[in-house]
């Protein structure tokens, strides 16, 4: 499975990549919306989509927005990873398309937990 994680903060990336390599995923990162945009315009085509809200350039609400306009990309997963926990935040990003809403700071474990929901964690892993 493939990953693409976006968040303006570097050691966040880190953190999700590692979650998501231990758990058998091809992770390829960015640092703002903007710049995933740009990954998937290359052809890289993720399962999942991990995006921070508050970014530079092009925040997560823009870039989910971008992704649902283009059917191309329609089926991939998109999980919103932010410190925004205030429910119209929530639901705004869900209207707008976003699949998933994890509020940092969390666990390795809760983010396995959200995976497992979304059907995203790889078969010998949920084992």
């Amino acid at each position: 499975m493939r990953a693409l994680v976006i968040d303006d903060s570097r050691a966040m990336r880190r953190i999700v990549t590692g979650i998501l390599t231990d758990l058998g995923y091809e992770v390829r990162d960015a640092g703002h919306g903007g710049e995933g945009l740009e990954v998937l315009n290359e052809g890289w085509a993720p399962d999942l989509a991990t995006i921070d809200w508050n970014m530079p350039v092009m925040d997560g609400l823009q870039f989910v927005s971008a992704v649902r306009s283009n059917p191309a990309w329609r089926r991939m997963t998109m999980m919103m990873v932010t410190s925004e926990s205030e429910h119209t935040q929530i639901v705004r990003a869900l209207a707008a398309g976003a699949h998933e809403y994890m509020i940092k700071p969390f666990t390795a474990d809760a983010f396995r937990d959200k995976l497992a929901l979304l059907g995203l964690l790889p078969q010998e892993v949920a084992l």
